[in-house]
């Protein structure tokens, strides 16, 4: 963990390049920045992209439905939706996360992120973990049938009962939207991403000590955190909000936005030794879609995603709520409502905005409010744009 030290009004921010790589890795990341520039500039293939090591080590899976290739870099036309999956596994975790203890696999994160026909503007949509939802009849993993729907579940059990396929399916049921792209990533890949990105900055609004992940901040203020430290932050609960999982959500989004910042500034899609880092992790510890295991998709999308001005893209939460009873009681309940609005104008591809106090339980917003979108606010869903500085909230139990 670093405490990042507040800048001086007119100190510039470094930008600097490496200066020397020892072989044979100097002589890779020559090859991975050349082929990327070329990629980024004319929309040629990237197949030169050190291919041969990171494309046969990614593990795939068929969704339902057709799949979609594209023919190369730039090719991704209109709308699109992917889902992002969380995975709890505690293969080759330290002992704060579990250790090795055996269990279900479960998608305890579900983040379903919805582009506009443009481009121009993004949604990342946090389901919670203990959401109780219908689970729809999906394929076993093994292909050896269908498992038959389930009512009233809370949706962190579609993983366990039929892979990332039945996580899709879920999440397509629950929304109404078409996702064409996913991807499942490990405790162990999250935290190798926050390292080869170079750390993410998260704010807190006071000190934070949660001895169930063992992230502690001595004080409030500013850290760059990467490799399990990050990891903790994203599964703090009982560090920060009230100790729920909607506070949690919050907190991530902290993190996540602060994330889209540090891609745009820094320029971490053109960095070589990001990129190619970013692509191993991604080989050893992600299961993609295959209509999104090839690397044209992948810098196709990443290219979408670097151009959209940080105001509009929004982080929400599924609208939920804790504290009923029946078979709710102990888990999270869907607002119906709020749920339509939010999904009618997703699936209509409609601009909204946030209300300004939208943030959450688990965060708040530091300084100057930034704009969240464009259009008509959409009152009641909580969330933040990428552009609002936020601080977790530190929570005492």
């Amino acid at each position: 963990m670093t405490k990042v030290k507040p800048k001086a009004p007119t100190e510039a921010s470094p930008r600097h390049a490496a200066k020397s790589v020892r072989r044979p890795w100097g002589t890779i990341l020559r090859v991975v920045g050349l082929s990327l520039a070329v990629a980024l500039v004319s929309s040629a293939s990237i197949a030169g992209i050190v291919a041969w090591k990171i494309t046969s080590s990614i593990d795939s899976v068929f969704l339902a439905g057709e799949e979609i290739k594209l023919s190369g870099v730039g090719a991704i036309d209109g709308a699109f939706n992917v889902l992002i999956v969380g995975s709890d596994t505690r293969l080759n975790q330290p002992a704060k996360f579990g250790g090795e203890a055996a269990g279900a696999t479960l998608n305890d994160v579900n983040i379903i992120v919805h582009v506009s026909e443009d481009h121009s503007r993004a949604v990342a949509v946090s389901v919670p973990r203990d959401m109780v939802i219908p689970i729809p009849s999906c394929p076993r993993e093994d292909g050896s049938g269908m498992n038959s729907e389930m009512s009233a579940q809370p949706i962190n059990v579609a993983l366990y009962y039929g892979g990332l396929a039945c996580a899709v399916l879920t999440a397509e049921n629950l929304t109404g939207l078409e996702i064409k792209y996913a991807g499942l990533i490990t405790f162990n890949g999250v935290a190798s991403l926050a390292t080869a990105i170079g750390g993410v900055d998260v704010c807190v609004n006071d000190a934070v000590d949660d001895p169930y992940t063992g992230l502690k901040f001595p004080e409030k203020g500013t850290y760059n955190i990467s490799g399990w430290e990050a990891l903790a932050f994203l599964r703090s609960r009982h560090g920060v909000g009230d100790g729920s999982d909607l506070g949690r959500i919050s907190s991530q989004q902290v993190y996540l936005s602060s994330l889209v910042r540090k891609v745009q500034d820094e320029g971490v899609l053109l960095d070589p030794t990001k990129i190619y880092g970013l692509a191993s992790v991604a080989a050893n510890s992600m299961t993609l879609s295959n209509s999104l295991s090839s690397l044209d998709t992948m810098v196709a999308m990443a290219m979408v995603l670097k151009e959209i001005p940080r105001e509009n893209i929004i982080f929400v939460q599924y609208p939920s709520t804790t504290g009923l009873g029946g078979v709710y009681a102990g888990k999270v309940a869907p607002l119906p409502d709020l749920a339509d609005a939010l999904f009618t104008a997703i699936i209509n591809d409609q601009p909204f905005r946030l209300d300004k106090d939208a943030t959450g339980i688990g965060s708040e917003i530091e300084g100057k409010p930034e704009r969240t979108g464009s259009g008509p606010i959409l009152s009641g869903i909580k969330g933040q744009s990428a552009a609002q500085n936020t601080c977790s909230v530190s929570y005492v139990f």
